[in-house]
């Protein structure tokens, strides 16, 4: 059988098991041989020939069938120890058409990991101030050497380049460290490999599987918080790993003390590595994330011109993340393509209306109230209630606070919709906020979380 075959047979799979349980399932299975109505394969762990074995094979001789090729049954093996070593197996890999390429990786063990999207790399990624640290430390975990910090611990908001930045320390290892066994996933796909672990008896083959990795990248951790089992398997797997001197990247959407119904243990466990925020964009980072797409689009619309002042008029406007940012620019593009006309001020304010009217969406004190009662756990009620317990007092200021900050009210209609109070007493809590943020970094920090929430 020809990797033709094989790839149109990936082809037909993706469609009749679905996109997901392709990439998760059958995508690491290596293609051996098919003698005597044997279809040969090869599967990175027992757990994974086992449950594929189980789920799959049935699908995967049908498709073979179909394409076709004469095989009568679907063997799947597991890799002596040495190819997890570093021998060059037998086999090359079976031909996967939607897998993002990984040349680096031909050579070692294939990990069942999320795919690695190919834009996502440090060439591709605009440094400026609010996100230089957290690229700095990217860079250097991707050196593959030994660090001073484990883990890595990258959070902030939707769209700041979380993500970009694991894929794209990923990506580095593979070229520079081929060796290394690096597996990259989100927390719901570590939890969801756990409990069909548990489902199928398998959890030594699941424990034997992520204690073995040199590099484990897990995106969006606050998704474990609350699931206790899950979260009793991720801080034994973080602990050996963490003994044996391997690497940990995490990410998070907020600071590992700020995640809700995650355990302390593993808080304090998270936070005692190198902890970095990746900032809301500044109009200088926007404005040269702009500029580098634009550079990228040239090359796909080499006749298309751009009116001087557009590419700022964006960065000053669209402010909420970089996704939007990067699609509204796509968008634009495609726009002007379309109609043949060049990317004028008019053009722009035409075609982005609706994420422009988006941008100018104006905070409400009512908004407020209702994200800083969610916050900090207590009722709507008694937050603009009389009660004055220190409990309710405190996010009532910071209530208070962030009403000045993020609206145009007066005062005095702050102070009305918080009980009636005077404008006085709303003055009052405002400085006693701008006081206490200076030397409380907790209050700080809550006040920053919350005012990237209601920007969002």
């Amino acid at each position: 059988m020809t990797d033709d075959t094989w790839g149109r047979v990936c082809d037909e799979l993706q469609k009749s098991v679905g996109q997901n349980n392709f990439t998760t399932w059958i995508a690491p299975l290596e293609l051996i041989d098919l003698e005597d109505g044997i279809a040969s394969f090869r599967a990175p762990t027992k757990f994974m020939r086992d449950w594929v074995s189980r789920n799959f094979a049935e699908p995967i001789l049908s498709e073979l069938r179909r394409a076709g090729v004469s095989a009568e049954r679907v063997d799947i093996s597991v890799p002596l120890r040495q190819v997890a070593n570093g021998a060059k197996p037998a086999a090359k890999p079976a031909a996967m058409p939607v897998k993002p390429r990984k040349p680096a990786r031909a050579e070692s063990e294939p990990l069942p990991g999320a795919p690695l999207d190919a834009r996502f790399t440090f060439d591709s990624f605009v440094v400026g101030k609010p996100n230089e640290l957290a690229h700095a430390a990217a860079k250097r975990v991707a050196e593959g050497g030994p660090v001073t910090f484990n883990p890595l611990f990258l959070y902030g908001g939707v769209g700041l380049g979380k993500t970009h930045l694991m894929h794209a320390i990923a990506h580095e290892l593979q070229v520079q460290r081929p060796d290394l066994r690096v597996l990259y996933l989100s927390a719901e796909q570590f939890m969801y490999r756990f409990i069909q672990a548990l489902r199928d008896k398998q959890i030594m083959d699941f424990k034997e599987m992520f204690r073995s990795i040199d590099v484990l990248m897990v995106d969006d951790v606050q998704f474990i918080a609350g699931k206790e089992s899950t979260q009793e398997e991720f801080f034994h797997t973080f602990n050996a790993l963490v003994d044996q001197g391997k690497q940990i990247v995490i990410s998070a959407d907020r600071a590992p003390g700020e995640i809700k119904d995650l355990e302390e243990r593993i808080k304090s466990r998270l936070s005692c590595g190198l902890v970095v925020d990746l900032h809301p964009t500044d109009y200088e980072l926007r404005l040269g994330i702009l500029q580098t797409k634009t550079d990228a689009y040239r090359t796909e619309y080499p006749d298309l011109q751009i009116a001087p002042g557009v590419l700022e008029f964006i960065a000053h406007r669209i402010s909420s993340n970089v996704r939007i940012l990067e699609g509204a620019l796509t968008r634009l593009f495609a726009y002007a393509s379309l109609i043949g006309r060049e990317i004028t001020m008019d053009l722009a304010q035409e075609c982005l209306k609706d994420q422009l009217r988006q941008s100018e969406r104006k905070v409400t004190v009512e908004e407020i109230q209702r994200k800083v009662a969610e916050h900090y756990n207590v009722r709507l009620s008694d937050l603009v209630g009389p009660k004055r317990l220190r409990a309710i007092a405190r996010p009532r200021q910071v209530a208070m606070f962030l009403a000045k900050s993020l609206t145009t009210r007066s005062l005095p209609d702050i102070g009305r919709r918080f009980g009636g109070r005077d404008h006085t007493t709303i003055m009052h809590g405002i400085r006693k906020i701008e006081e206490l943020r200076a030397t409380d970094s907790q209050l700080a920090e809550d006040i920053e979380l919350l005012r990237r929430l209601l920007e969002s």
